[in-house]
């Protein structure tokens, strides 16, 4: 439990701070539910997902209205769907995405994850199905979410899978150019892919999870910034040391509140908790910014020199506040760089002190990777497959989960802006260099094998 004093500074916290919940995820093992016959597939997602989740909404808002502590997410993730509907077409697999859509409205999450394949050693059929339907679904679909692992540091990197979801990505920009290509804002391509991600859009239910369980997604950067900001207040010489271990001490507090949610929401509906997943993940209102964090520590702007130092530091304290918090760990857990869900992010780009290689070369230490990034709308899917290729490759050798959720923005060029609306935000589209040089490494396709020290653990 939280003690007095602990309590005193999380009210503080509530008030001041930002601080929430961001997500309580449900996920929610769907293997029972295959059949070769898709009306009677579909039929035992619905009510699969209605057994567990029907009082999913109303069970968080009563025990974050009793805490005064909102849980402003709710979300459903399921086993891959890749495999649940392996025997079906891509036609057919539309239908499924719009059953998991049509139970998460009926159950009032926000989204459902697990519109999903694992390719990174290869195709199985309902693979390939599965990623030719991914345009289409998310374009016929609002709430729900795709990704596709095509990497691993035991596996190495799929290039046929990387070199698909260049045109994937293409496809599902063009299939929702009214919307400035918002369906690629659901579309998550990773290394690494954790099995127990409550953060959207890369969630679902990996194979070793349980029938159903609780994950819990709690964020809190206007915490942190405001902490920073007190301290250098009263001493304006803390060493970087110091203040990594006031982060460290200030994760602490926001993953007891994550847990303490979590196991209540848990118990409440007789399912299992799993993890809480404490991630710097930041929205488009001011005070809730990952970037103002690093303007706190003494940077001009993210983007500048000093940045991946500072996001190492950032990204390794949340860690370390978050492990001697809980046992319960898990997700992602330490900061997000989504450029168009965070304003001040977004506004550094749009200054010209973040470009595409810089934050590249910050997803080396970051929780996930290249997070919506708007790109030029006729960015060529080659290319395409070319920066996500350079992504998973730093997962790969680094150990470390990647993704990319690029957004080619159709009819619009870099310095327009791209809007997508409530959490997701707007952003400048960023320029991506070189891009029309054909690219023949790229087009060979086949494996990257994996580093050799993840051939000797």
């Amino acid at each position: 439990m939280l003690s007095d004093r602990e309590i005193l500074s999380t009210l503080e916290m509530l008030k001041n701070e930002h601080l929430d919940v961001r997500t309580v995820t449900l996920g929610v093992n769907l293997l029972s539910c295959v059949s070769h016959d898709l009306k009677r597939l579909t039929a035992n997602i619905r009510q699969k997902i209605l057994s567990h989740a029907k009082n999913l909404v109303d069970v968080c808002n009563a025990i974050g209205d009793k805490y005064g502590i909102p849980v402003v997410n709710k979300r459903i993730a399921v086993s891959p769907i890749a495999a649940v509907g392996a025997p079906f077409s891509d036609p057919e697999l539309v239908e499924v995405a719009k059953t998991l859509d049509a139970a998460a409205v009926e159950v009032g999450v926000d989204f459902i994850g697990g519109f999903s394949a694992l390719v990174e050693k290869g195709f199985a059929a309902g693979d390939y199905s599965l990623i030719r339907a991914i345009p289409e679904a998310l374009a016929e679909t609002e709430r729900v979410c795709a990704s596709v692992n095509v990497a691993s540091t035991r596996a190495g990197i799929n290039m046929d899978a990387v070199l698909m979801m260049g045109s994937v990505i293409q496809m599902a920009a063009q299939h929702t150019a009214d919307r400035d290509g918002i369906g690629c804002a659901k579309l998550c391509v990773f290394a690494n892919i954790p099995e127990d991600i409550p953060f959207m859009a890369g969630a679902y239910l990996g194979v070793g999870e349980a029938e159903a369980v609780i994950n819990v997604g709690v964020s809190g950067p206007g915490v942190v910034k405001k902490a920073v900001d007190r301290a250098l207040a009263s001493n304006p010489d803390l060493n970087l040391g110091q203040l990594s271990d006031l982060i460290k001490k200030t994760a602490y507090k926001v993953t007891r509140v994550g847990e303490l949610i979590g196991r209540e929401v848990a118990a409440a509906l007789g399912i299992p908790f799993g993890v809480v997943d404490v991630s710097l993940a930041p929205t488009p209102n001011v005070g809730d910014s990952v970037g103002e964090i690093f303007e706190s520590l003494g940077l001009a702007a993210i983007g500048v020199p000093g940045t991946t130092a500072a996001l190492a530091l950032l990204t390794d304290a949340v860690k370390k506040g978050g492990a001697f918090a809980s046992s319960k760990v898990g997700g992602l857990s330490g900061a997000f760089i989504p450029v168009s869900e965070d304003l001040n992010i977004a506004d550094a780009a749009a200054a010209g002190f973040l470009n595409i290689e810089k934050l590249e070369a910050m997803t080396s230490v970051c929780s996930v990777g290249l997070d919506m990034v708007a790109i030029p709308g006729d960015t060529p899917a080659e290319t395409l497959a070319a920066i996500i290729a350079d992504e998973m490759a730093i997962g790969v050798i680094n150990k470390k989960t990647t993704a990319a959720r690029l957004i080619p923005v159709p009819g619009k060029n870099a310095g327009d802006r791209a809007r997508f609306g409530g959490l997701l935000g707007e952003a400048v589209i960023i320029p991506v260099n070189h891009a029309r040089i054909p690219n023949r490494f790229i087009q060979r396709g086949g494996l990257i094998p994996a580093p050799i020290h993840s051939l000797t653990n």
